[in-house]
């Protein structure tokens, strides 16, 4: 009798450990959250020529959201000066997806030619031609603007990192991560995600909100990347 309760004992403890040790399992995958993203895969068509994945898009991204191995970026302008009305789009960040964090593709860097006369074709123009932290060069490289803007680039986007990119429609995105490709980061890391435009998904964030029959932008709610280009070290190129 003796040995049969310490054999029933012995199986107690160790079903309890299983049990036990499958929940730690479960509760360090629910904070790591990482199940293996499916390889980068151009969309086909248009989309595949703007750089928009054919995997992890504005249609699927909900799948994809809140993980600890990734960053999340939208590279919309909060008020773009670019006629985005006459393609359809908004130049008004009037809403984002949850967890994004938002910071202009314009700022980053200027605009590729082939880009800009894409857009004329389009019927968009006004685009932005402000300050930028780099120059974007016939040749297809870059070249820095002021002294800390690789620091900055690597702080918004770490290379340690998945780096999910989105935009209006997503031709920022694309931009994007074909620069950050250019300077080093591993493109097998980057996805352009698309276009907020849109997506359909269950976590919109809404910016544009009416008060007194009135529409106004509540831009406080805006998880936003300043860039003070006043307080930077230009370079002076000869």
């Amino acid at each position: 009798m003796k040995k049969y309760f310490i054999v029933i004992a012995t199986l107690t403890i160790f079903i309890i450990g299983l049990l036990l040790g499958k929940n730690l399992s479960n509760k360090k995958e629910e904070i790591i959250g990482e199940k293996p993203l499916p390889a980068p895969e151009l969309a086909e068509g248009l989309r595949g020529e703007y750089g928009i994945d054919k995997n992890i898009n504005e249609k699927t991204i909900d799948e994809y959201l809140n993980r600890t191995d990734t960053v999340y970026r939208d590279v919309r302008m909060l008020v773009d000066t670019a006629s985005w009305e006459n393609k359809g789009g908004d130049r008004y960040l009037s809403g984002y997806i949850e967890g994004f964090e938002i910071i202009p593709a314009p700022y980053l860097a200027s605009y590729r030619e082939e880009y800009i006369k894409q857009k004329e074709k389009e019927n968009v123009s006004g685009l932005y031609q402000g300050k930028t932290l780099f120059t974007y060069n016939a040749d297809g490289t870059y070249t820095p603007n002021y002294e800390e803007s690789m620091d900055i680039l690597k702080t918004i986007f770490p290379k340690d990192k998945n780096i999910f990119i989105i935009c209006g429609a997503g031709g920022y995105a694309g931009q994007i991560k074909k620069m950050l490709v250019k300077l080093g980061w591993d493109e097998n890391k980057i996805r352009d995600i698309g276009g907020y435009w849109y997506y359909e998904g269950k976590h919109s964030i809404n910016v544009k909100e009416t008060k007194d029959g009135k529409d106004y932008y509540n831009f406080a709610k805006v998880p936003y990347y300043d860039i003070d280009f006043d307080s930077l070290t230009e370079i002076k190129n000869d």
